[in-house]
This record gives C-alpha cells, structure tokens and sequence, in this order.
C-alpha cells in the first residue's frame, strides 16, 4: 500500500530534459510552446539517493482541480500561460503531461519564442507536491513512485535540473518508520548522505 504523506506543505521541483517547441503563429503574432512538462515511467537519479518516476495518471485529480500556472524560470511574477484564463492546456497521455502555451505578447513571451527557436530553453520543470507515493527499497538506492500529486506550476528553463533532495528524503524517512516489515533498509539516510558526500568529493566511484 502506499504510505501515507507527512503532513507538509513543502513543494518539490522535477525536471524534463526534453526540447520545447513552438509551432505556428498565433492571431497574436508570437507562436504557441508545446512539449511535456513531465514523463510517466521515467526512472531518473535524484542525487544518487533515490531513483523516481511518475505512475500514468499522477496529475489526473490536480488537473481537474487546480489552476496550474506556465512561469519563465519558476517565477511566479513572470507568468506566460494559466489554464483559468483558457492560456495554457494541459494533459496527460501515454507519454506524460503534455502541454501546450500561446506565448503571450509580453517582454517574456517574446523572449520565449526566441529562446526556443535558437534552443537555449533545454526543458521543463515542474513543481509539486506527493499526495500518494510508493517506495520499493529491495533495490539500492531506492526507488520512488509518486502515484497522485499535486501540481502547482510548469516552468521554462535552460538548465534543467534537481536542486532539492530534503522533502523526499523526508518522505523517505517517514515511510521507514511506517513500513511493518522484516527486511531492513538497505542504507540509512545518514549513510546514503555519506556516501553522496564522499562521491562528490572523488572518494569514491
């Protein structure tokens, strides 16, 4: 069964390496951005402590829900896109969470569509939170699958990229001390952040 979240508000931040694209022109003159903000069964490394991916359907309940935001570099001052306003359209398929974002005609929009034309927007990143996981820690390091989880915003990004492991590593923790079971982790977080630690000073391979 999944374990069940610790109570918190904290949000997390994924990313997709994936090229965005743009495709015709609006009525407006700039073109609409298109791609996927995340990838279903997608197992990705999270700073060597854990591997994750999300379950098809993961933002089934939060697309119906909430009232996402498209931001340029998770600044939510900087908003290009918002499904309330019918500027921004998103949904999953066998893929992932799709997308798709007429660039407004604003110093970012227009930027935007530039960035994307010469490929200097690498991907997307998304923030969320874990309403539903699972963790499977018969394999090393463990591996996490977020089963339903709330979305808040996708972002436009040149570097796509991880920044922040403590919510998981959190969640981690409280799913050991959930979890009734015989077999024992395969490393404590404090071993794991260890050995991470010795891996980025070149201790170790």
């Amino acid at each position: 069964m999944p374990a069940p979240r610790p109570k918190t508000d904290d949000r997390e931040f994924r990313a997709v390496a994936r090229g965005v694209e743009t495709r015709a022109a609006s009525a407006e003159g700039l073109p609409t951005a298109h791609g996927y903000a995340a990838l279903f069964n997608s197992e990705t490394d999270i700073g060597g402590y854990w591997r994750e991916q999300f379950a098809p359907g993961a933002f089934t309940r939060s697309l119906a829900e909430r009232d996402v935001i498209a931001v340029h570099s998770h600044d939510t001052g900087r908003v290009v896109g918002r499904i309330g306003a019918g500027t921004l359209t998103l949904r999953e398929d066998e893929t992932g969470l799709a997308f798709e974002n007429p660039l407004p005609d604003t110093s970012d929009g227009r930027d935007l569509a530039v960035q994307i034309a010469r490929g200097d927007i690498a991907g997307m990143s998304f923030a969320f939170r874990a309403r539903k996981e699972e963790w499977d820690e018969t394999i090393d390091p463990p591996r996490r699958t977020v089963l339903e989880a709330d979305l808040y915003e996708i972002t436009y990004t040149p570097m796509p990229a991880y920044d922040d492991t403590s919510v998981g590593l959190r969640s981690l923790e409280h799913a050991r001390a959930e979890r009734v079971t015989e077999v024992a982790p395969t490393m404590s977080i404090e071993a794991r952040r260890a050995r991470q630690a010795q891996i980025e000073r070149g201790i170790r391979n």
